[in-house]
């Protein structure tokens, strides 16, 4: 497809079909200026981003040393996530991407400002943190699928995704130095340290977004309809669609059942021994896991058994979260949560490319909402089950428990979503029929 702007479908039409392989992409996506230019802005906010996540978990967690406190840090998150999930999808399909997401960004350094005020307050205790983070849930509602729909506007539809690869890439790459330095400054200077320099990372995110181009928008999304109309189309869309059912679901209970993130602070404490500091080396070694992979497919990307792939590098993550359950050594849990990150980048690559290539422009905002909202319900309700979990059976059982559930959801999504397991390349995702 020719440079310029793409222009979308009809509404209700599927998405464009596909006429540059992805062979044809320029040889590096790192020559689009505006694509440089997006990276930057959001390599800071992910920064302010994996900092505040460990900076918080271990506050909380070392105020209360209950393992339910912790569960109740995603849970804050995740509930403003779903009450916006509607008008998030909505807005984002019918005004400038680019303009909510340096809003959600700027509300979000005010999270920040306000933990470090907190963080002065020596009898302020948990019950503010929570409060701040039902706030920055309700930014995240919308700076998710913003980022997410913006992509697509940036970049020529043949580099999108090699795109996705390096996103990816450097937003892992934030997170080798976010919590491992969040867990340094945390130990040295407390939280009005890290929440300071979160602050000023979300404040310039928001600035840098002013020098993204936005090259290949389509139209915006009509307003024919009330707000429940016009999402329950994106709805329909998505559940008419196997291939994009099937993969964000796949995603939404594997890390559900199967994470261990909001586990490693106890892992850290009373399994391995090993602090803040040691905390934040586990919570980096996913990202370096996902950063090397990342950066693997960013310069190499490929585009053959993309669904069977997927399903493997899902089965990896799982096997390699059991590893980590079981160990008490800490090079080993080290190593075991590498291996998750780049086997959770490999499917994230995939996953990410399988439903912006199956999305029209004028649904990815509502699309990529509800994605959002399976990404969050992994992440922040999936620490909640594995809180609860750990508080009910012991960390170590409720971690192996959530391994084998990983493997279990594999096998079964294997079996429920055929045309997902043997879909060959990106663009058959776009040509893919759909399920009446």
């Amino acid at each position: 497809m020719a440079a310029g702007i793409v222009h979308g479908p009809p509404p209700g039409a599927g998405p464009l079909p596909v006429v540059t392989s992805l062979a044809a992409a320029p040889a590096s996506v790192y020559r689009h200026a505006g694509f440089v230019a997006f990276l930057i802005a959001r390599l800071v906010a992910v920064f302010a981003t994996q900092v505040q996540a460990v900076v918080v978990a271990w506050q909380v967690y070392d105020t209360t040393h209950d393992p339910l406190a912790l569960a109740y840090v995603g849970l804050a998150q995740f509930i403003p996530m779903l009450c916006l999930l509607l008008p998030a999808g909505d807005l984002i399909d019918r005004f400038d991407r680019k303009r909510i997401l340096a809003a959600s960004w700027s509300v979000g350094a005010l999270c920040s400002g306000l933990l470090w005020w907190l963080s002065a307050e020596a009898t302020a205790g948990v019950t503010g943190i929570y409060a701040v983070l039902v706030l920055y849930g309700c930014t995240r509602a919308f700076s998710g699928p913003a980022l997410q729909s913006l992509l697509p506007q940036i970049v020529p539809r043949a580099q999108l995704a090699p795109a996705i690869a390096a996103n990816s890439m450097l937003m892992r790459a934030a997170s080798i130095g976010g919590p491992f330095l969040g867990g340094v400054l945390y130990a040295l200077g407390g939280g009005r340290l890290t929440y300071a320099l979160c602050l000023v990372c979300f404040a310039l995110g928001a600035l840098l977004l002013a020098r993204v181009a936005v090259a290949h928008a389509g139209p915006l999304a009509p307003t024919q309809g009330s707000m429940w109309q016009r999402f329950g189309a994106g709805l329909v869309f998505m559940r008419s669609r196997p291939i994009i059912l099937g993969t964000i679901s796949l995603d939404l209970f594997a890390v559900l059942l199967g994470g261990v993130v909001a586990l490693l602070p106890i892992y850290a404490s009373e399994v391995l021994h090993v602090g803040p500091a040691g905390l934040g080396a586990l919570r980096s070694a996913i990202a370096v896991g996902e950063v090397g992979a990342g950066l693997y497919l960013s310069l190499r990307p490929f585009n053959r058994h993309v669904g069977r792939t997927m399903f493997i590098a899902v089965a990896i993550f799982g096997a390699a979260n059991l590893v980590f359950a079981l160990s008490t050594l800490f090079w080993l849990s080290f190593a075991a949560l590498l291996v998750a990150g780049a086997a959770d980048m490999v499917s994230v690559y995939i996953r990410g490319a399988l439903v912006q290539f199956s999305t029209p422009d004028a649904m990815r905002g509502r699309v990529n909402a509800v994605n959002m909202l399976f990404i969050g319900s992994s992440n922040e309700l999936g620490e909640f089950r594995a809180g609860t979990s750990a508080a009910w059976l012991g960390a170590v059982p409720a971690a192996v428990v959530g391994g084998l559930c990983t493997l279990a959801v594999v096998g079964g999504w294997a079996l429920l979503f055929k045309s997902l397991r043997t879909v060959d390349q990106f663009e058959q995702a776009a040509d893919a029929p759909a399920r009446s």
